[in-house]
């Protein structure tokens, strides 16, 4: 008969067997840099938020075609009265006034009338400057918009091409502890042997095991990180199913010819800033032009009768007004001064992020080289502990060699395995900054 502890230990296998299963499912899903990419670019809510403020950009723009296009209202109107002007007035519009109704009693003390009107009104603007002015500040901080847009989409990228190298990192850490574990385990192998054969003391069996247990927290701290870095990619895709991710391609070394550049002008983000500083300028132009009068045409027409909807009775009426509001306290003088503030301090801040930018610029090219250097100096330390563990694992087996010293390089060897593919991320990320500062 099983007892119960047999009973409990299948339950916690299998469970753990279903575990590792779903895990491994998880692990299995492939991706490749162009499919993120791709689907950050759809879905991802940085890039949505922008295109929202394209659309918002566009919807105060649209609205400043008021100063072209006709206002055009229409209204009906029921009245009823025994106000005697607005009687003599309603009969009027009516056309059915008499004789009758000059009579003085029927003029001041009337009988209840109804009205009915029917009214179109269309004012046109004609010359409204600082309304031209307005319309191109609009422009302007559209244009602004859609060119931050673009440099939001190039910042997402960017990260995009990050956030997938340390996936492709974390895959390598995940490897590279893998490997370590099944040789740290041969030692230990070798060193239960040395041990029943007396070579070898219990202290330095214990020293193994406890190197066992390094690589084993190590590596599960590195599958940690594998779904750390899993969950960034499926927040940049806006995947609410947060899978586990594994990248199609290895981490390699990405070679290319990098030659030091001048800061270019037509970069998204400083175009957006000169648009803005554009906007600014205008802005502050409407406000001086806001001095000049207006001049709008109006016009009207009217249908009247004392029935719902009928209009027997119609005229119109059509005019042009010139109108100078010529003193508004010191609200305009105010705004006048604000809006030119405004636009000084836009120009310093242009000013400023180029400057900025020209320096990230210098600073990128210095990132590259420094990890150009580096990844030549970890691939050569590679090589050197690579052939120095194989040394004295030789010299291990033959007895030769003590087991700290084996432990000592095996750890390093280790070390410069990750330090060197760490490198290899600090290189191509340097890459990509460098494309991302000098896109164009």
């Amino acid at each position: 008969m099983y007892s119960f502890k047999n009973t409990q230990f299948f339950i916690i296998f299998f469970l753990a067997l279903i575990v590792s299963q779903l895990n491994l499912a998880q692990e299995n899903t492939l991706i490749s840099k162009e499919e993120v990419l791709t689907k950050v670019l759809e879905n991802n809510a940085s890039i949505k938020i922008a295109d929202y403020e394209i659309s918002v950009a566009r919807g105060d723009y649209n609205q400043t075609n008021a100063v072209f296009l006709p206002n055009i209202a229409v209204s009906h109107t029921a009245i009823t009265t025994n106000n005697p002007l607005m009687v003599f007035g309603s009969k009027l519009n009516q056309e059915i006034l008499t004789a009758a109704d000059f009579n003085p009693d029927l003029l001041n003390n009337p009988s209840q009338i109804q009205n009915y009107i029917t009214k179109i009104e269309i004012k046109q603007p004609i010359i409204n400057i600082d309304g031209i002015y307005q319309r191109k500040a609009a422009n302007a901080k559209l244009m602004a918009t859609t060119l931050k847009s673009g440099r939001t989409k190039d910042y997402v990228a960017l990260n995009v091409e990050k956030i997938y190298m340390n996936l492709q990192l974390a895959y390598k850490a995940v490897w590279v502890l893998e490997k370590a574990k099944e040789t740290v385990l041969e030692n230990k192998r070798l060193a239960n042997n040395s041990f029943k054969q007396g070579y070898l003391q219990k202290a330095d069996v214990l020293s193994v095991d406890v190197r066992v247990t390094e690589i084993d927290n190590q590596l599960q701290y590195a599958k940690s990180n594998v779904l750390n870095v899993s969950n960034e990619l499926s927040y940049l895709m806006n995947d609410n199913s947060y899978n586990i991710m594994k990248p199609s391609d290895s981490l390699m070394v990405i070679s290319a010819d990098i030659s030091i550049s001048k800061l270019s002008e037509n970069r998204n983000d400083i175009m957006a800033m000169q648009q803005v500083t554009e906007a600014y300028e205008q802005k502050h132009k409407a406000d001086k032009m806001s001095f000049l009068p207006r001049l709008n045409a109006f016009g009207s027409y009217e249908l009247h009768d004392d029935e719902f909807f009928r209009g027997n009775a119609n005229g119109y009426l059509l005019g042009a007004s010139l109108s100078w509001n010529l003193l508004e306290g010191t609200k305009r003088f105010g705004k006048v001064k604000k809006s030119k503030a405004e636009f000084k301090k836009s120009k310093v801040e242009y000013q400023q992020y180029v400057a900025k930018s020209q320096v990230d610029l210098k600073k990128g090219y210095r990132m590259y080289q420094d990890a150009k250097n580096k990844l030549a100096l970890t691939t050569l330390a590679l090589e050197h502990s690579k052939e120095s563990l194989r040394i004295r694992s030789n010299r291990f087996k033959q007895g030769l060699e003590r087991t700290t010293d084996l432990l000592i390089t095996e750890t390093k060897y280790v070390q410069k395995q990750l330090e060197y593919y760490s490198a290899v991320f600090q290189h191509n990320y340097a890459l990509a900054y460098i494309k991302f500062l000098t896109n164009g």
